[in-house]
This record gives structure tokens, sequence and C-alpha cells, in this order.
């Protein structure tokens, strides 16, 4: 039997697949195939498929947290900063489209979101974070932006260009990717986060080639 859905999909088709299986009270399985993609299913075709998440005893909580609407940004609100975030692409060589989808995601493109674990600004910087990367007002766009980039730069060396470890590792922390084997952890916000950042990346570099 094929898997239920793989990272390699749609994003949307991901969240989709994760929320019913979740629903359903199902265990997902997971297996990273010779290339490096992840597959999840429901109904493992075979031993290499290892137990990644048990039956959730909240599953509507999970349902919810992955099935929440990928909102619309406008061209005004990513050309904000589309001038700070050219200036990080080309300083890290990360794609200006993924920091972009960064930081949808993270902030709404609003420059003094703060999250009520302490992360601040465009890309949500944790404090330990932005102290590393020598960021001292994550508030100011050009500083947040710069430092973000270079964090993602990092994990995205760290983890030999994985995407999505990359983005399990910028969202949960590198430490817990490392902990679960270089794997993503079974965390529900994790796991909801990354197809979201990867729904906006796919359209912004769709924007970028058009």
């Amino acid at each position: 039997m094929r898997p239920l859905f793989t990272l390699r999909n749609l994003p949307a088709v991901v969240l989709l697949a994760l929320a019913s299986a979740a629903h359903a009270g199902n265990t997902i399985y997971r297996l990273v195939d010779e290339d490096g993609h992840v597959q999840f299913t429901n109904v493992p075709p075979d031993s290499r498929y290892k137990m990644y998440l048990r039956d959730s005893k909240t599953p509507d909580a999970m349902e919810k947290a992955l099935a929440r609407p990928v909102r619309h940004f406008d061209a005004k609100a990513r050309e904000r900063y589309a001038k700070h975030i050219e200036d990080a692409a080309l300083a890290t060589s990360v794609d200006a489209a993924l920091i972009h989808a960064v930081i949808s995601v993270e902030s709404g493109y609003n420059p003094l979101a703060r999250s009520n674990r302490g992360a601040r600004g465009l890309m949500q910087l944790m404090p330990e974070t932005a102290k590393r990367y020598g960021v001292k007002n994550s508030l100011d766009p050009a500083q947040n932006i710069a430092g973000g980039a270079r964090y993602l730069k990092d994990l995205i060396t760290l983890f030999n260009n994985n995407v999505e470890l990359a983005l399990a590792a910028y969202n949960a922390g590198e430490h817990a990717v490392i902990n679960y084997g270089n794997r993503i952890p079974p965390y529900r916000e994790t796991i909801a986060y990354i197809p979201r950042v990867l729904t906006y990346y796919k359209k912004y570099r769709a924007l970028t080639a058009s």
C-alpha cells in the first residue's frame, strides 16, 4: 500500500492527511527514503517504517493546529521589507523566497510581534539566538532579518541542506532535531509549521519565477 502522504507532495495535502490521520486516531509511521525525503503513512507497508506519532489523546486539538488556513499577504506587505530580505539573502545564500516564507508564518510581517515565549520581531528571534548572531534590537527589521537569515543558513548547513529539518530546527530548536536522530520532532506545532512554511515558499518562488 502506498504511503498516505509525503513531504514531497503539496504542503496542503500534508496538512489534510496529517489532520485526517490524527482525527481518526491513527498511529503515524515515518520513513526517510534514499534521497533523504520524508514519507509518512498510517498503514506501513514494510518494516522500514518506524513509529513516529502515536494516537493523540486530543485529536481535535491536533486537527485544529494542522488545519489552520494559510493567510494571504499582499505585495505591499512583502515589499515593505524586500530590500532587507534581499540583502540577507545575498549575504547568506538563503533563498529570499524562503526568508519571506518564514516571516509569513512567524510574524505575518509584523516587526513588533512578540510571543509569550520571548521570541521577537519579523523572524521571531529568541533572546539567546539574537545574542548569538549579534542582534542588539530584535524589533529592528534590518537586524532581525539579518540575524534570522544567518540562523536559518546555519541550520540548513547543519542538516546537510535538508530544508525540512532546518525548518523543524528553526521552530523547535536544533537540539530537538538532533535528539530525535536528525528527524522532525513529533511536536504538533512543528509538524504543522513545516508544511505551512513550505506552502508560502512554493508560492513566493512561483511569484519570483513569473
